[in-house]
């Protein structure tokens, strides 16, 4: 039989692969009849689509799913979930039976697609953000493993309403990904009603191309134009492809096909069993087609641990940024690792990524500004273990990206982000620019560890930790430079806060981090010629919390506790630490943080107006000594 290195299949391959579509709308229906919920007309309009993908163009071993020379396959409308398990069943990596627990609590066959499964890379379901990750794979592809495999990202019309999706189409284009094709569903129907173009297939096709993207009109529906439009742009250089494939939702079914109000609805059971009769009658061939094997060209990699290359350099009194001194170790880390990649959204010489751009060019991808986007693409990269991805920009902006954040903790990701300028302490910007909400954000999600250094030498601690860490890391850096607090020979663990200042006759535990550290440093000293001891904490990591350290430390104070931090009062260091002695008689906490949106003006006096400096921290600890 002719296969996708042929430009037009024969017509037993053509019959074949629509019987095939055939039998995944079978599968749909009958998985989504079996749990009462799915959405089995939006498998439907999909199904030529994947029997020619999955059966036909591409390559990839279907014994071995996750095997680094596969062809990549991204469902963005995550809720067709059910075709894609019903593909994987014909292929043989799921047993059939297995299709009729579909959405059950035993079952790692979800609603949505997620990486419990060994062939989904990235949870999709949330929409607008598969082709993002799509976009990270095939940059992967095409310039770090430099390697034949192509990605594949399966859209629906309604998504791409989502503004991501066209951050996505710039940043392919841009980066002429043509191992990159983005399927669009073109099917009308949303889940509420129509989608604002219908089927109106020639205006997708002039944005796409607006966009730069190499472009196709196709019947969604016919199996030799789809055959013969991926075999197209398997032949198409320096630009992505587009194919935009007009089809009906609810394909197939009687009086449902094309209709409204039929989203996120299974077939009614009376109903299923003479639409699955109709459906089967039209199955003219028992044949299967095998899966082409991929070409085994991308290089073996090891991303596991990964050493500092020589201690950190800096000396006691220096006084640096904690953002630059993360750029001088993600420099440094790179030369440690060739798959360590950084990511940045135009803020490179803010953050000082510019650093690592310079002695890694080719490893340093410039996202622009499309937060989201850099999320997402980070996020593909960082897929089948192909390379360590750090993401950098201001904290404040990563808040754009929150969802693309909480899909990559359902993905089970190990990238790593980096945000800049928390805080007052930016000081002229203003509060546009000003993260407070950043450490809420990530301590919401799950298995994400939160570093937050103070000064040089705990950041570049940070940083190769981080690159050593399963799941999602955040690093909180600052604007102003600070001193140096550390030796190079410290050692840092995650979940192991620094008492940096304590004598047997300390009174108060202070904990604060970055800026406020500092603060709490100068607060100590001032103390301390009054007669008045304190014992300074220094968390480096916010999640995990060294709780053992703060509570033996808070018991030898006589459970008196301030925390002081540059973020608002919600969801930060102060509730974290509440949170952790909560279960311990008389330990009192007093929270410093900042109460209400701040505003311009030079960073030591915001410290001071929105009483989080050290002359607040001396109040603070006169009061609670008082009470």
């Amino acid at each position: 039989m002719a296969m996708a290195n042929d430009a037009k299949p024969d017509a037993e391959t053509l019959q074949v692969l629509q019987d095939m579509a055939h039998r995944l709308r079978i599968h749909s229906i009958r998985a989504t009849c079996a749990c009462s919920s799915g959405h089995p007309t939006s498998c439907c309009s999909a199904a030529e689509i994947m029997s020619v993908l999955f059966f036909y163009a591409m390559r990839y071993k279907g014994t071995e799913p996750e095997h680094r020379d596969n062809d990549r396959f991204v469902l963005s409308k995550g809720h067709a979930a059910p075709i894609l398990y019903a593909a994987w069943a014909e292929i043989g990596d799921i047993r059939e039976s297995d299709l009729l627990s579909l959405r059950k609590i035993h079952c790692d066959l979800e609603g949505h697609p997620t990486p419990r499964l060994s062939f989904v890379d990235v949870a999709t379901g949330s929409l607008g953000q598969g082709l993002g990750a799509a976009c990270g794979m095939a940059y992967t592809g095409k310039y770090f493993d430099k390697a034949s495999y192509r990605v594949f990202c399966l859209m629906g019309d309604g998504e791409s309403s989502e503004g991501s999706v066209w951050e996505a189409l710039a940043f392919a284009s841009h980066y002429s990904l043509d191992n990159l094709v983005a399927v669009f569903d073109v099917n009308r129907l949303g889940q509420s009603g129509t989608a604002p173009l219908e089927h109106c297939t020639d205006i997708y096709q002039s944005r796409c191309e607006a966009f730069g993207w190499n472009t196709y009109l196709v019947d969604g529906h016919d199996v030799e134009a789809l055959c013969h439009a991926f075999w197209q742009a398997a032949q198409v250089k320096n630009r992505p492809t587009a194919v935009i494939a007009k089809t009906f939702k609810g394909r197939g079914i009687p009086n449902i096909e094309d209709a409204e109000n039929w989203h996120g609805k299974p077939m009614p059971k009376e109903r299923a069993d003479a639409i699955i009769q109709l459906i089967e009658s039209q199955i003219q061939t028992n044949r299967n087609l095998m899966p082409q094997p991929p070409v085994e060209d991308s290089p073996p990699i090891s991303i596991t641990n990964i050493k500092m290359t020589s201690p950190p350099s800096y000396k006691a009194g220096d006084k640096i940024a904690t953002r630059k001194a993360c750029g001088l170790a993600l420099a440094k880390l790179g030369h440690a690792h060739e798959r360590v990649i950084v990511l940045d959204g135009d803020t490179k010489n803010s953050t000082f990524s510019e650093i690592f751009k310079k002695e890694h060019p080719e490893r340093f991808i410039e996202c622009f500004i499309a937060e989201q986007n850099m999320v997402s693409v980070a996020l593909g990269c960082a897929t089948r273990g192909r390379t360590i991805a750090f993401a950098s920009t201001f904290a404040a902006f990563l808040t754009r990206a929150f969802d693309q954040i909480r899909m990559g903790a359902i993905s089970q990701t190990d990238i790593n982000l980096i945000g800049s300028h928390c805080g007052v302490s930016v000081g002229e910007d203003g509060p546009s620019q000003m993260a407070l909400e950043d450490l809420a954000m990530f301590r919401s999600i799950p298995n994400c560890t939160i570093f937050y250094p103070s000064d040089a030498i705990s950041t570049e601690h940070a940083v190769y930790l981080a690159a050593n860490t399963k799941g999602m890391c955040f690093i909180r850096t600052t604007r102003p430079e600070t001193a140096i607090i550390y030796t190079a020979q410290e050692n840092f663990e995650i979940g192991q806060a620094k008492v940096v200042r304590h004598s047997v006759n300390d009174k108060v535990t202070v904990i604060g981090a970055g800026v406020t550290l500092h603060e709490a440093l100068a607060a100590a000293d001032d103390l301390s010629q009054q007669g008045i001891s304190i014992r300074v904490i220094d968390p480096f990591t916010i999640k995990p919390l060294d709780t053992a350290t703060i509570i033996s430390s808070a018991k030898a104070t006589g459970g008196r506790v301030i925390t002081v931090e540059d973020h608002y009062r919600e969801g930060g260091i102060g509730e974290a630490v509440c949170a952790a002695v909560s279960r311990e008689p008389g330990i009192l906490v007093h929270q410093l943080a900042v109460t209400e949106v701040p505003r311009s003006g030079k960073p030591s006096e915001l410290l001071d107006m929105f009483g989080i400096s050290a002359k607040q921290i001396i109040e603070a600890v006169k009061y609670t000594l008082m009470s």
